[in-house]
């Protein structure tokens, strides 16, 4: 049963961190961290039956506390990390942390019983990334091909790249770069590219964007003012090498190419808010995703910068005449951009959208009043797309 209806899911929690499960390619499966000052905090399993539409959970406690940032390695199902807030000395510390979640959850979606609160089961500590000497954690990113056991973490103004050992049980800092500057500077966000063997990582700090190569931690090229406010977010395109995604609180959404950083290829102006994150499809890059505090999720389809910016060709031989007639018309004229649709089962600020990496015609949106709701690509776009 296909059907476009959302399927929404509220958790009893405030939230702001999300993330497909990267290494399951077969169910759909995202992990959803929750931020609650009063009760222990929890990871919220969430493995969407496709064929039901309906969504089973499993919930794992936290118990360190708030979550921020939650992002799994690609290598092994089992393992995640999470940025989280500590107090300690009354300061709060945001640090990071490794985990492993029990063997038996580690794939494939589960019947949740009903009272699933009072059989939660506790995640296993790895290591700590230990950041005293460094701030507060921002993120944590997973080489993107890798075998799990390269991260790189953002503090303050440090980019941190650790090598987790065989068991995951410790790691190891292999290399650092600071930004050097006047003023505080921050890290908000970075992401790892998968293109040049993955050497290379982007990183957002107030309203500058900049890229480094991750072999001699040094900076390699910088967009200064990529926005007008703060950067929130990045993506890399996924099929296109040097192509960047960023977001921010000017509500726009902008596309660069990193070999000429003077000028946005395209910028996306559809929100009336900070725009909190932006998301390429894995397989087909003109689809972008992007969620802001105007409680809207905005599906774009944006294929002029796409890897196929002419579309799907067909061959000659599958159409008849009167089919071959309008495909030769439709060849002729160039897809334009477009926003394919936007999003308003929430009521709060959107601060994640993800793409399942199981099923690329589905997502997932998480606003900070804890509601997950879970949408597909419009069936007539991903036919025109497909055939």
């Amino acid at each position: 049963m296909e059907d476009d209806a959302p399927v929404i899911y509220g958790l009893e929690f405030q939230a702001r961190a999300l993330t497909p499960q990267t290494a399951e390619t077969d169910a759909i499966r995202f992990l959803v961290g929750t931020q609650s000052l009063r009760y222990d905090n929890q990871i919220h399993i969430i493995d969407f039956d496709d064929e039901n539409n309906i969504i089973n959970k499993n919930v794992l406690l936290h118990q360190v506390g708030e979550i921020w940032h939650i992002s799994t390695s690609p290598a092994d199902k089992g393992v995640l990390a999470t940025c989280y807030n500590k107090t300690s000395d009354s300061k709060v510390m945001t640090c990071a942390a490794v985990w492993r979640m029990p063997k038996e959850l580690e794939s494939g979606s589960h019947e949740s019983p009903d009272d699933s609160s009072s059989n939660a089961q506790t995640l296993e500590l790895l290591c700590h990334l230990d950041n005293t000497a460094h701030g507060n954690m921002a993120c944590v990113m997973w080489e993107p091909m890798g075998d799990g056991k390269k991260i790189i973490s953002l503090a303050d103004n440090n980019i941190l790249l650790w090598d987790l050992q065989e068991s995951s049980d410790k790691a190891v800092l292999s290399s650092s770069a600071a930004l050097e500057g006047k003023g505080q500077l921050k890290f908000t966000s970075g992401r790892w590219s998968p293109h040049h063997n993955c050497t290379q990582i982007a990183t957002a700090n107030d309203t500058t964007v900049r890229g480094w190569d991750t072999r001699c931690m040094r900076q390699i090229y910088c967009i200064e003012n990529a926005h007008g406010q703060l950067v929130r977010d990045l993506d890399f395109n996924p099929n296109k090498q040097y192509y960047l995604a960023s977001c921010g609180d000017d509500c726009k959404v902008k596309f660069w190419d990193t070999r000429n950083v003077m000028e946005p290829v395209k910028t996306l102006e559809e929100h009336s808010h900070w725009v909190w994150n932006v998301r390429y499809n894995h397989s087909h890059d003109q689809l972008i995703l992007t969620g802001s505090s105007d409680s809207r999720v905005i599906l774009s389809n944006m294929v002029s910068i796409s890897s196929e910016p002419f579309g799907h060709m067909v061959d000659d031989d599958e159409l008849s005449d009167q089919e071959d007639q309008h495909q030769e018309e439709k060849i002729k004229e160039p897809l334009q951009d477009s926003v394919i649709a936007t999003y308003e089962e929430h009521e709060d600020s959107v601060y994640a959208v993800e793409w399942s990496s199981a099923d690329p015609w589905l997502f997932a949106s998480l606003s900070y009043d804890g509601r997950l709701v879970i949408n597909r690509v419009p069936r007539a776009l991903k036919y025109h797309i497909l055939l």
